[in-house]
């Protein structure tokens, strides 16, 4: 399985969750489908520099719905704040040892809704992102 989420300074946003690998294909999809309706005009896309996040459909979309893109270094999970959240979800993910596709889906909503507006934050600053 493969989640992929968005995170602002407040919230996690645009969860997925599916049943198999990413690739470029569904990566697309799921900025169509799922990022792109939560974007507005002037937000700012982070993504790690993957082959799959670097399309020209990918680019697109995103700038279509007015927001700005940028791509972080390579091998850089340092000043990626949505890294340090993922081992919060893997730790109650096994914790809540589910094994089907919708107990594991159950148990990432569970997980999202403990993930504070300050918690959000944090990871932010802590990669070095300051709001001030």
């Amino acid at each position: 399985m493969t989640f992929l989420a968005a995170l602002r300074h407040d919230r996690v946003e645009a969860p997925w969750l599916i049943d198999g690998p990413i690739n470029g294909e569904r990566f697309l999809l799921y900025v169509e489908k799922v990022l792109v309706p939560t974007l507005q005009p002037g937000d700012i896309v982070v993504m790690d520099n993957l082959g799959s996040h670097k399309s020209k459909a990918v680019r697109r979309a995103i700038r279509k719905a007015g927001a700005k893109l940028f791509f972080l270094p390579k091998y850089s999970p340092d000043l990626n704040p949505i890294e340090q959240l993922f081992p919060k979800l893997k730790h109650w993910l096994r914790k809540a040892a589910k094994r089907t596709v919708e107990a594991v889906c159950d148990a990432i909503g569970q997980t999202l809704n403990r993930v504070t507006p300050h918690e959000c934050s944090n990871y932010f600053a802590n990669s070095g992102y300051d709001r001030s």
